[in-house]
């Protein structure tokens, strides 16, 4: 059996991904803060249903994008590595916890203004907690996604050294107090890299040994 290389389109899943995520923030706007009153967050939902239904789908639909140009990066991290690629694996698993975060705030999103009109005050402002505050698998995962991605690429020069080093330090912001601006900075780095890799897939067919990019 040969191994058949992925469709030359497949990188531009991450642009896909880019899109679909701005799209749900703009369709979200802002929504109510941990702190403020029970009556206020289930007011909010009440009154936002529909344009906060359509940004958890919409983020959720991007998630799906995500997890093909995750497949997309772990397939060129570890062609590069060689026999091990324990890097590209590491990189993997954190961007599938990434994937389980961004879910989890379109689930929380979509349970809010589905059911607003069931919900009591006190359980919308519990719902809302979580959909502020449940940043953890979000942010880890990102930062081994990226940190990952960075040292793997930094050694075998897959990517140029400016985008690897770059994943490096949005991976290391991720997990600090300034994650959600790191998050923001690693939707466009993914749109660079998506783009970046799109360029190198009719390559794929070239002879062994040309696997960097520029």
């Amino acid at each position: 059996m040969t191994d058949r290389p992925m469709p030359s389109f497949a990188p531009l899943t991450g642009v896909i991904f880019v899109i679909l995520v701005v799209v749900s923030f703009i369709l979200g706007g802002e929504t109510p803060d941990i702190k403020d009153s029970p009556q206020k967050v289930l007011d909010f939902y009440n009154d936002n249903d529909s344009e906060q239904i359509w940004a958890s789908v919409i983020l959720a639909w991007g998630t799906l994008f995500f997890f093909f140009f995750l497949g997309v990066l772990r397939s060129t991290l570890r062609a590069a590595e060689g026999a091990v690629g324990y890097l590209s694996s590491v990189a993997f698993g954190g961007g599938l916890v990434m994937g389980l975060g961004m879910l989890s705030f379109a689930g929380f999103t979509f349970t809010l203004a589905d059911a607003a009109d069931h919900l009591n005050p006190v359980a919308a402002q519990a719902l809302n907690g979580l959909n502020s505050d449940f940043f953890f698998p979000l942010a880890i995962g990102g930062g081994t996604l990226l940190i990952a991605t960075g040292l793997s690429a930094i050694r075998s020069r897959v990517l140029p050294a400016w985008l690897a080093w770059a994943a490096l330090v949005i991976g290391i912001a991720a997990i600090t107090p300034a994650g959600f601006f790191a998050f923001l900075v690693f939707l466009l780095w993914t749109l660079v890299a998506s783009v970046l890799l799109w360029r190198r897939a009719p390559a794929a067919a070239a002879p062994p040994g040309q696997t960097t990019l520029g």
